[in-house]
C-alpha cells in the first residue's frame, strides 16, 4: 500500500506549522552588522602597508619566481643544455 500526500505551502508556512522560529529578522540584523564592519575595515585600510605585508620584497620576488620558472621550462625542453 502506498500513500502519497502532497502539501503546497510557502517556507514561512512550513516553519510555522512545524513550530520552527522565524530567523529572518535575526539574519537581516546580522547581515547589516557584517556590512557595517566590512565598510569600516575597508575605509580604515592602508593599502600601501597591506601590499608591503603581502609582498615583503616588493616585486623582486616576482622577478625571482619568473627567472626560476623560465629556467625550469628551458631545462624541461632541453634548451638549457650545452650542445657542445
Amino acid at each position: 500500500m502506498k500513500i502519497k500526500i502532497e502539501i503546497e505551502c510557502t517556507p514561512e508556512e512550513a516553519r510555522a506549522f512545524l513550530g520552527l522560529p522565524d530567523v529572518a529578522p535575526m539574519q537581516a540584523a546580522l547581515l547589516a552588522e557584517m556590512q557595517s564592519r566590512m565598510k569600516d575595515a575597508v575605509a580604515g585600510a592602508d593599502l600601501e602597508s597591506m601590499l608591503k605585508t603581502w609582498l615583503p620584497s616588493g616585486l623582486q620576488g616576482w622577478d625571482t619566481m619568473q627567472k626560476a620558472f623560465w629556467a625550469q621550462a628551458h631545462r624541461a625542453t632541453g634548451q638549457g643544455e650545452d650542445k657542445t
